[in-house]
Formats: structure tokens, sequence, C-alpha cells
């Protein structure tokens, strides 16, 4: 009978803290843009607050936050788009060339191009509204904002 007991005792005490256990991020517990973008890209995995990762396409998001540094510039070698002019708000980022969606951005606002060669280009399907040379980064003009598709290299 007592061994029953702690038997009990123990599942309880295991499903009461699975969930703090799991560390699972829920829809709840990110910024807004996180959440938006998790919602119209499949895949993606909220890491925290502020952020979210797609494994299978090496996309990411990062909401600036004031008590960290600035989202301001593009890692070395990647392309990013962002929510907000000169290089502010919401941040996409990937490693890889190719036609990468802008779908978890509800806009586009600029883009930035960390590479050391070739073009970067903000694409409504396939025209081409902004563009963006190696180690540069170009603004979207404001009539594009909500029209971009695509970032393609």
């Amino acid at each position: 009978m007592r061994r029953a007991l702690a038997a009990i005792a123990v599942g309880v005490a295991l499903a009461l803290s699975t969930p703090a256990m799991a560390g699972a991020v829920e829809k709840n517990d990110v910024h807004p843009d996180v959440a938006y973008a998790l919602a119209a890209v499949p895949g993606g995995v909220a890491e925290g607050y502020y952020s979210a990762a797609w494994p299978e396409t090496g996309m990411r998001v990062d909401v600036p936050n004031g008590m960290l540094r600035a989202v301001g510039s593009c890692a070395t070698g990647s392309i990013c788009a962002y929510s907000g002019t000169g290089l502010a708000g919401t941040q996409l980022s990937w490693s890889t060339c190719g036609q990468k969606s802008t779908a978890a951005l509800s806009q586009v606002r600029s883009i930035a191009n960390a590479r050391s060669s070739g073009i970067l280009s903000a694409r409504q399907v396939t025209t081409v509204r902004a563009w963006a040379s190696a180690n540069s980064w170009a603004n979207v003009p404001s009539t594009y904002w909500s029209s971009i598709t695509n970032v393609y290299c």
C-alpha cells in the first residue's frame, strides 16, 4: 500500500512539474512580432520572448530589446530584412543566399547585405523594389512596405 501511494505521489509531482521542466515558450510569452512570425511561417520555434528560429530554413526573427545592443546591423556574411527603416525594428536574417520569404514580417521597410559581394533585392514576387550592394543597406520605398514578399541574392 505504501509503495502504491509513493508511486502515485511521484506521478502527481512529475505531472505538475513537467511544464516548468520542459522550458517551452508559450505563444503568450513572446513579443507580438515573434507571435506574428510564428503564425505566418510554419516550422518556427520560439527561443525566448524576443526571438524565434526556423531550423529547416536557417531563418531567425529577433526583436530589439532595450537592454540588449540595438539591432542595427546584419552579421557578417548574412542577409537581413527589417520591419523598420534604417535597419531598425524586428530583424529576419539568413546565412545563405537564394529567394527567402519575408512572410514572418508584416512589413519590410529596410534590408541589409552583409556579404562581401553580390546584390540583395527586396522583391514584390519577382519585381525588385529596393536593392543593396555588398556591405550596404537600403530602405524600401513606403509604397511597397506591405507588398515585399521575399528577398533575393
